[in-house]
């Protein structure tokens, strides 16, 4: 009877140690989010159809990366109970010579100053649902002021004045006032979108460090993008 009840406790203390270690399941989510993109890659950045980013000839040596900066406006968003409406944040990164197997090169998540904790392990818990790869070096870079703005015909966002990284678009002329518009294709992981507008960039650049970049003429759009945490479970 001892040893039953002796038993009895120490699978007691078994199942309660491994209870304490198990992380609480993730809270609900969703984002609702508008997007102002642009990369190295030329019109339209053919890795959305392909597992790899287009080639750059430099010095006679080709080589293939997409380098591109994210710019993220989210219109609506929760986790939990903390929202995620207004929330700014910039990714800059580049996915490296072959995707296909869902590793990427490096990535660079940097917030605006106005963003609080509890919004910052929302977005960052939230991420990796949008963009489900392997990163070899994702950080996180010092908060800088975003600004962000982007209509019909042009789309501009610059990080810390610009000095950090900026992008600047301007929509292609279609047949209407409107901007020429894929539609129908997903944004990475992310279930539904509104279309992409397509703005080519009058630049698109990252200025900090020795993994600075600046483009010219290359891919760019926006797009606003919607996903929840029941489209993934």
């Amino acid at each position: 009877m001892k040893l039953a009840r002796l038993c009895l406790s120490l699978l007691a203390l078994v199942l309660f140690a491994s209870a304490a270690d198990t992380p609480p399941p993730a809270p609900d989510w969703a984002m609702n989010a508008t997007i102002i993109e642009a990369c190295s890659c030329p019109m339209f950045c053919q890795c959305f159809f392909a597992g790899k980013p287009a080639e750059h000839t430099h010095n006679g040596h080709a080589e293939h990366y997409c380098l591109g900066n994210i710019a993220y406006h989210v219109n609506r968003g929760t986790w939990g109970a903390t929202k995620l409406d207004g929330v700014k944040f910039w990714m800059t990164g580049d996915l490296g010579a072959d995707f296909s197997k869902g590793v990427a090169e490096w990535g660079i998540v940097t917030f605006d100053p106005s963003v609080t904790k509890e919004q910052r392990d929302g977005v960052l818990a939230i991420l990796p649902k949008i963009y489900p790869l392997k990163w070899k070096s994702l950080s996180i870079g010092k908060d800088a002021p975003i600004e962000w703005n982007a209509t019909k015909s042009a789309a501009v966002a610059k990080l810390d004045g610009g000095k950090a990284a900026e992008i600047e678009l301007a929509a292609v002329q279609g047949m209407t006032s409107d901007p020429v518009t894929i539609t129908n294709l997903r944004y990475v992981a992310a279930p539904r979108n509104d279309g992409f507008n397509l703005m080519p960039n009058k630049i698109e650049a990252y200025h900090l460090g020795e993994k600075a970049f600046e483009f010219r003429g290359t891919n760019g759009f926006t797009v606003t993008i919607d996903i929840n945490s029941k489209d993934v479970m």
